[in-house]
């Protein structure tokens, strides 16, 4: 199995985020890709087994602007057949757009008819020790 992870941050909250991942991913002998979201080629993701999404919610519930031309492309996508997740960092201080981007995306991928590998990750600002637990319950779904 191999694996994308796309990420995009201001603060690098995500990106601190798409490493822990990355390195569960690793310990389970899986080869991942990390990839900041404007530097992706959406049609890239057809040559991976497993994509991981991991945005930033910008303001008030909106989609990072660096990841507008790969929310809008992965529209034209059939990902038939790989797995997906989506996870993000977020403030909870912005109520109910709390990490709206993550279930944004998630709708994305679904059109996409990609399968959804495990329910959405969502973490307050940056990963402490006891969002942990919660990683690693993320990637073992994942890899189920």
């Amino acid at each position: 199995m191999n694996a994308k992870v796309i990420y995009a941050t201001i603060t690098g909250n995500n990106e601190k985020l798409a490493d822990l991942i990355i390195e569960r991913l690793s310990r389970n002998h899986i080869a991942t890709v990390k990839e900041e979201i404007s530097l992706s080629d959406p049609e890239t993701l057809l040559n991976f087994d497993l994509i991981i999404l991991v945005p930033y919610t910008y303001d008030l519930g909106a989609l990072p602007d660096e990841g507008l031309d790969f929310y809008d492309d992965l529209a034209t996508l059939d990902l038939t057949g790989i797995k997906y997740a989506v996870a993000g960092s977020g403030d909870d201080f912005y109520g109910s757009d709390f990490c709206k981007a993550v279930d944004i995306f998630d709708l994305a991928f679904q059109a996409t008819n990609a399968t959804k590998a495990t329910a959405n990750l969502k973490i307050n600002l940056w990963p402490e020790a006891t969002d942990l637990p919660l990683i690693d319950q993320f990637v073992a779904d994942i890899l189920k």
